[in-house]
This record gives structure tokens, sequence and C-alpha cells, in this order.
């Protein structure tokens, strides 16, 4: 076992075995022996509902680096527990660029509340960050920056670096170089200016006087691309009469890139507007009122019904059959069950390759063809299977080889229906998720007893 996966394990139980306890003290100082990176490890193996509990433990300084460390998701179900307060509290914490990205994630009352609660400063500029276009550069820049004038000395740019820092954590890559209007000039990085003589004037270190730039309303994906291409750090950002208003840094082009390919990957599956219209249903049927709930599940249930009355129909129609040999009904169940189950199993594995990814919409045909196959395959071994054992069990090897035939081909049209109905309903527009099952299981149903029924009256003509 690793280091880390000990200390998750660790986490978890000492964790949980205190909070049933209601001993929180002991919780507060293992928190403090941690790094965050190992705490955020931790805090994924936890009761989410613990969550809250765990965080506010935590010593304020530590509570934020953990904080900044989370998901989005993560920080947003966070934020949802605390007290107003707490949520300002974390919120101010964050970088700007960092802060917009949560609060997008947040109901918009919520985001409101809590957007007008945080200092003037704050709000200011988060405000005029969340003004630009979704997927621009100036949705995602720091506006937090230096910027020196060039006929300062060294010395004077030093000091006002100091000025600006005023105790934060502000980190410096390069000081930015403009003229009174705030118009770029140029751009001097902060070991040449660490480095040179106090002195020496700012102009004679700028050695480009034309930077690399980006503007506010460039598209972040392509200006996170020429970051990248350049290998720098950060790249200056300009409004649209080209002023300096803030920087992007490497790690949020990072950020860019990564969720970039990951839409990439589910477009080309044919998967993004799917992935939002799942994800918007999810939450619906989870937070949703009775009525709405109602409304998606229903219908597909009353379907269920009526296969259910129209399933007792078929044992009606063949009730002479059942009298003739009573052991014929000890199978039903049994062709039932095992239609259902591997429908229902069929039916997961399909939902969870789309979800991931591994299943290309636009080529359904070729992934529904390999599952034929592999539906025939399981059902000729469990078919036999099932057959032999009825046939040996009740001393009739007709009996076996309907039960037999039966099963076999059951399963094979289960699992063929496994991928085909989500696929129709996803294809349609419908919640797959809710409709899924209850289709599988009204035809399977049907299917399934009539071909059992055909298969006895075609084995055991002379009993019939």
């Amino acid at each position: 076992m690793s280091t880390m996966d000990r200390i998750t394990q660790e986490f978890r139980d000492y964790v949980r075995e205190h909070i049933d306890d209601k001993n929180l003290d002991p919780v507060k100082q293992y928190l403090r022996s941690l790094s965050p990176a190992e705490i955020i490890q931790g805090l994924k193996e936890i009761d989410h509902r613990d969550l809250p509990v765990v965080f506010r433990l935590l010593p304020k300084d530590l509570a934020t680096d953990v904080f900044d460390l989370m998901e989005v998701s993560d920080q947003s179900e966070l934020v949802e527990s605390f007290s107003s307060e707490e949520a300002v509290q974390l919120l101010g914490a964050l970088d700007p660029d960092d802060r917009v990205h949560l609060l997008d994630e947040l109901p918009a009352t919520v985001a409101k509340r809590l957007l007008g609660q945080l200092p003037k400063e704050q709000r200011e500029i988060t405000t005029r960050l969340m003004g630009y276009e979704d997927d621009t550069v100036g949705r995602i820049m720091l506006p937090i920056y230096v910027d020196v004038k060039k006929q300062m000395t060294v010395s004077d740019a030093i000091e006002r670096i100091r000025r600006r820092k005023n105790g934060g954590d502000l980190t410096i890559n390069a000081v930015y170089v403009t003229d009174e209007t705030r118009r770029l000039e140029g751009v001097v990085p902060a070991g040449a200016l660490i480095a040179a003589d106090p002195t020496t004037t700012i102009e004679n270190l700028i050695k480009d006087t034309k930077p690399a730039a980006v503007t506010t309303n460039d598209d972040q994906e392509k200006a996170a691309r020429l970051l990248q291409d350049l290998d720098l750090l950060e790249l200056p950002v300009l409004d649209t009469e080209n002023r300096l208003v803030g920087v992007l840094s490497a790690d949020d082009a990072m950020d860019v890139l990564r969720e970039e390919v990951t839409d990439d990957m589910f477009d080309k599956a044919g998967l993004l507007d799917l992935t939002e219209r799942e994800s918007d249903r999810s939450r619906g049927l989870l937070e949703g009122s009775f009525w709405h709930v109602s409304k998606v599940r229903i219908p597909f249930l009353l379907l269920t019904l009526a296969g259910g009355m129209m399933a007792g129909a078929v044992i009606e129609a063949f009730e002479e059959t059942l009298e003739a040999v009573v052991a014929t009904a000890i199978f039903i169940p049994v062709i039932m069950d095992m239609g259902g189950n591997v429908g229902t199993q069929s039916s997961t594995i399909f939902t969870r390759a789309v979800v991931l990814g591994q299943i290309n919409i636009n080529r359904f045909v070729r992934y529904w063809l390999r599952e034929v196959v592999n539906g025939l395959g399981i059902g000729i071994i469990l078919g036999a299977l099932g057959g032999v054992v009825a046939a040996v069990w009740q001393g009739v090897p007709g009996l076996g080889l309907a039960v037999g035939l039966a099963l076999g081909l059951t399963i094979a049209l289960a699992i063929a229906l496994g991928f085909l109905v989500p696929f129709v309903l996803i294809k349609l527009g419908f919640d797959q998720a809710a409709g899924s099952d209850p289709i599988l299981t009204t035809i399977k149903d049907i299917t399934g007893l009539l071909i059992y029924f055909t298969a006895v009256a075609f084995f055991l003509p002379q009993v019939v």
C-alpha cells in the first residue's frame, strides 16, 4: 500500500470514528499534521455530509489552501452548506478568475447574494470579469499585475513591487512597462530586474518593445495555445483600447486546454450535448419537486404496468399448456428474471461507456453488432446449462429443450435490447435513465413468455 493510500484509509477511518463519537478535538489536531494535498485526497473518501464538519476544523490558512485545490463542483457544494460569512471568506481568498469560475457554478440566487457581500474592491474586480463573454480571455485573466514606467530606476520599481504585494502572496513573473494611459511599452522579466544595478532605468532593461499579448475578447483556447507555443509563464492582456488590464497565467491556460481537450473528446464521440442534458435531467430527478419526478417516471412505469397485464394475457392464452404440463410453470420466473437481469446489465454497460466517452453515438451499429454477438454466445452457454438442469430435474427431455431454447433466445434478445433501447431513447431526446429499464422489462416479459410457450408447444406436442 502506497503512503498516500495509507493516509487516505487512515483519514477516512479516523474521521468517521471521531465524528460518530462527537469527539472533534482529535480530528482537529490530526488535520494539522497533514498537507493540503493529503487532506484533499482524504476528503474524497469521506461522506459528503461530513465534509462541512471536517472543513470547519481546519485552521484558517490551511482551509484556504485546501479550498483552493478542490474541484469547482466540490467548492460549490461546500459553499452552499456554509453560512454567508464563511462562504464570503472563502470566496475572498480565491484569485479573481477562480472566484468567477466558482460563482458560475453556484445557483444564480446564491451567486448574486455572495457577490453582493464581497468587499467593494473584490466585488468590482469580480463583476468586471463576469462582464466578459464566456470562453474569452477576459473571463479567465488575472487582473493583478505590476506595472512601472520606463523612466523609473530599478530601485524604484522594486519598491513599487514591495508596496504592491503588501504582505500578499502575489506571484511576479514579469514587470510590465506602461505609459501614462496604461498602454503597454515593454516587459521586463522579474529575474532581470532583480539582477540589474539599482540605479539602472527600466528603459534600459526593455529588450522587446512589442511583446506578445492577447486581448480580453480573444478566444481563451487560442490564447492558451499561444502561451504554450511561446513557452512563457504568462501573457499580458489588453483591452479594446490596448490598455493593460491583466495577465493570462500558465496555470489558467493549462486549465483551459485540459477542459477543451475533454470537450473535444466528448464532442467527437457525440456526447457533449448529451452530457449536458443528462446532467440537467439527473439534477432534476434528484432535487426536483414530486410533480417533476412523477412526470418523468410515471409514464414509463405505466408502460411497464401495461406490459405486465399483457404478459398475464399471454399466460392465460397458454392456460391449457400449464394445466397439461404443470412443470412448465416452474421455469417461468427463471426465464423472465434472467432476461431482465442480463438486459439491465447490458444497458448499464452501454450507459457507462457513453458517459466515459468510450462509445461514439454516431457509430452505434458497430458497438451494437458486437453486443449482439456477445449476447448470442452468452445465450447459448446459459441456455444449454439451463436446459440440461431442467431435463434432469423434471425427467422430461422435451421440456429441457424448450427451457434451453427459450432461455437462450430470451437472453440474446435482452442483451441486444440493452444497448438498443437506451440508444433509441437518447436519439429521440427522452430520459434514458428513467425509461430504459421499464421498456426493457415490458418487451422482455412478453417476448420471453411467447418464446417459451411456443417452444413447449413445439417440443411437447403430444402433451399439449
